[in-house]
């Protein structure tokens, strides 16, 4: 199992680069609420009704897991370790996923490679 930053769903849903990489694990997938709040947001921000995609979602392997206490307690840890490189709460939702179900992350946002302290295998899609 691998976790999924929204950015990796979004690449993957939109054959953007890096696309090939999320295909080889999406079988074996979860991806937290609020990821899936971006994803969907993207979708409502480009007119496309986001409750087909929420459908197609759950029609698929990739488990969805909701945003727990502990959860957003792993990602207000993460603060100090996020916040030099910009990541967003949705960022850092997704590493607290990872860090509480102990799971590598993918993700298309480079900037995570320069992250250090937060004891997650992060994977780039690109």
């Amino acid at each position: 199992m691998i976790a999924l930053d929204a950015s990796a769903l979004l690449a993957y849903l939109f054959r953007e680069a890096g696309h090939d990489v999320v295909e080889k694990y999406i079988e074996s997938t979860c991806i937290s609420t609020v990821n899936l709040s971006e994803v969907a947001g993207r979708f409502t921000r480009d007119g496309i009704d986001a409750t087909l995609l929420l459908q197609q979602i759950q029609q698929t392997s990739i488990e969805i897991i909701p945003f727990t206490q502990i959860h957003a307690l792993h990602a207000a840890r993460l603060i100090p370790h996020t916040q030099r490189c910009g990541l967003s709460l949705g960022d850092r939702a997704c590493l607290g996923l990872a860090k509480e179900k102990q799971l590598a992350v993918l993700t298309a946002d480079t900037v995570w490679t320069e992250l250090t302290g937060i004891e997650v295998d992060i994977v780039q899609i690109r």
